[in-house]
């Protein structure tokens, strides 16, 4: 099945990534000036073809170095020796010593600034590539060769505060954070350098084939049913459903404290000086790097309860930690969870609420291994407080999901389900799943089984996570499974609802065998937290309710915001709506077929367009091109997802 996203869409710099290169790459720190003729020994040694060169730039690049005749061995010898200096040294490494020109140069090629900048946009390149290969390609030959994990910290931590890539206390947190797994996973893989590039980073590294992450889940052999063409009713009951998503809390947030520093989260006592008047942090928030103060969410659901006091139900789909990601721990991340949920249960102490699990609630963060990883490396800390605090909303028979991993299935009355997945289980930063991604926890094989009970009954099904399928942030291969599914089961999944990616989006999903037609549609809601240059915001949705020929099919939904830079002027926040689906694009119902329609409309007509952008000013002083429609097109019938 093809998907084509309408996406307004940044991700907030992800050192998960990052660290996973720096352990990749740290031996790079301690290399030596080799010589040409140096790189020629050792025909045995590990080699690979990089990515093909897009740029002239990046062609001149390769032909000058080419990494295929790395000699790992050669450098393994220059970086005990380095090891050995250190030892000597002591501290003083973490000082910033001078580099080696052999680093210098090998820096040159593989263009490392680049590099973390397509790791903060999550759009890479062949630089992304290259650098992982020979980052794979070293340390997979130093772990074999028995280095111990502390060096690796210590080195991965030198490179990082050396090439000022970030802070000092960010380098130093978040190796250590990450490096037990990272280590723990390249000893048990049996991935080659192509191979685990291609799984991290995407298609730009090429599509290896490796049996562990080429798998299809299995279908009961029922017919499909025909197809009918959906419809919405005017004039008939609905629900009133509200959707939040990312609040990402930070319980040290600091009015007027630094919101311009040097790191991935501001905004606290501890973000250093500030250097003017116009960098202090705002009261109710800040566009810049900085996360949601609590009186922000405080003002915001007191608000909700009171200018929707007949919500239905409400929907969550998670990230509630901040992006201190450096700085986490697990019983930290925990204090989060609960404090967020007390701030719900103040405010709608009887309203049904449906959660599903963002990738930030884990630490380190994206680490949510299969149930097969156990002991101290396991997830159970985490699964075990969900279905203890998700208990206040869902039966007793979700917990054996929940606590297995995460997912659940309800019926919230008579005809009418939802299922909750826990989309890290297709996330490309959880790197518990190089190991072995096939269908982590049996999510979706379980998925089948509930929808074809669903269908048995007659039942229509809503769908809930977090990472949208089809992001570059979900594996190719479990996104393609999962539009197998929905295509099969078109007829009774009528809506599904995302967050992660911050901005006000939505995706179409596509017939696998007619490419033209549009079979199904998942909401993108905005975020609460105000990271990176939004304004707060949630989501409104009316659904069909209860009458005999109702499918749940959204019928409208509006976007309400808050204006951060207008609050923080005045002193008091003002929650609006910012606009309504129908209204403002003069939609006839919110089916895919007519958001399809919107889509080519856009495309073709600029005012449309204009439109579009100005009805997203969730986005805060964001522009748009016209290409991006065109794009979105061009790209829509192609499996992966494409992010404008």
């Amino acid at each position: 099945m093809d998907l084509q996203r309408v996406a307004m869409a940044r991700t907030s710099p992800d050192l998960n990534l990052l660290a996973l290169l720096l352990c990749l790459l740290f031996p790079l720190h301690l290399g030596s000036p080799l010589t040409s003729k140096d790189w020629d020994f050792h025909e045995n040694d590990i080699s690979y073809d990089h990515a093909t060169p897009t740029t002239q730039e990046e062609k001149e690049r390769v032909e000058k170095f080419d990494i295929s005749k790395l000699n790992y061995t050669a450098i393994l010898l220059e970086l005990e020796k380095g090891l050995n200096a250190m030892k000597k040294r002591e501290g003083r490494f973490l000082e910033g010593p001078r580099l080696p020109r052999f680093f210098t140069d090998l820096g040159k090629f593989l263009d490392l600034e680049q590099v973390v900048n397509e790791i903060e946009t999550s759009i890479m390149s062949t630089a992304s590539c290259t650098a992982c290969k020979v980052g794979v390609g070293m340390l997979q030959k130093f772990v074999q060769n028995g280095m111990i994990k502390e060096d690796i910290i210590k080195a991965a931590s030198g490179f990082c505060i050396s090439l000022r890539i970030e802070t000092t206390r960010v380098c130093l947190g978040i190796v250590n954070l990450m490096a037990d797994e990272v280590v723990y996973v390249v000893e048990n893989l049996v991935m080659s350098p192509d191979e685990i590039c291609g799984f991290v980073i995407g298609d730009i590294c090429g599509i290896p084939y490796n049996p562990y992450h080429n798998w299809k889940v299995a279908f009961p052999p029922v017919q499909k049913p025909v197809q009918h063409p959906k419809s919405s009713s005017t004039g008939m009951p609905t629900l009133k459903v509200l959707h939040l998503s990312d609040t990402h809390y930070d319980p040290e947030y600091q009015e007027g404290s630094n919101a311009d520093c040097d790191e991935p989260l501001c905004c606290r006592a501890s973000s250093g000086p500030v250097k003017s008047p116009g960098d202090r942090a705002g009261y109710w928030g800040d566009y810049r790097k900085c996360d949601t103060p609590s009186r922000t969410i405080h003002s915001m659901l007191q608000h909700i309860a009171q200018a929707h006091p007949d919500i239905d139900y409400i929907i969550w789909t998670g990230d509630l930690p901040p992006h201190d990601i450096w700085n986490q721990t697990r019983e930290g991340n925990l204090d989060v969870i609960r404090a967020t949920i007390n701030q719900m249960m103040v405010y709608f102490p009887k309203t049904p609420i449906f959660p599903a699990l963002g990738n930030h609630e884990s630490a380190p963060v994206n680490s949510f291994p299969p149930p097969f990883v156990m002991d101290n490396h396991g997830v159970g800390w985490l699964y075990e407080e969900l279905a203890y605090q998700w208990q206040r909303w869902l039966p007793e028979a979700s917990s054996p999901t929940i606590r297995k991993g995460a997912f659940y299935s309800v019926l919230v009355r008579p005809g009418f389900r939802i299922i909750s997945l826990n989309m890290n289980y297709c996330n490309n930063k959880n790197w518990w799943l190089l190991l072995n991604s096939t269908d982590p926890a049996q999510e979706l094989q379980w998925l089948i089984y509930e929808l074809q009970n669903a269908e048995d009954k007659g039942e229509k099904v809503h769908i809930l996570g977090h990472i949208p399928p089809g992001h570059s942030d979900c594996l190719k291969v479990w996104s393609h499974n999962y539009y197998t599914i929905v295509n099969r089961y078109e007829a009774t999944i009528t809506a599904q609802f995302f967050g992660h990616t911050h901005y006000d989006e939505f995706e179409l999903f596509y017939d696998e065998n007619d490419r033209h037609r549009v079979t199904n549609i998942a909401y993108i809601g905005p975020s609460v937290t105000s990271y990176y240059k939004l304004n707060p915001g949630y989501r409104i949705y009316y659904v069909e309710g209860e009458f005999p020929t109702s499918q749940k099919v959204v019928t409208d939904h509006e976007t309400w915001v808050m204006n951060l830079e207008e609050a923080n002027r005045f002193g008091h926040p003002r929650w609006y709506q910012l606009y309504s689906a129908r209204r403002a694009y003069n939609m006839r119902n919110l089916l895919p077929e007519e958001w399809n329609r919107l889509v080519y409309k856009m495309a073709l007509d600029d005012n449309l367009f204009r439109k579009y952008q100005r009805c997203d000013t969730h986005v805060f002083k964001q522009v748009i091109p016209k290409l991006a429609a065109l794009q979105t097109l061009q790209y829509g019938h192609n499996i992966n997802n494409y992010k404008t």
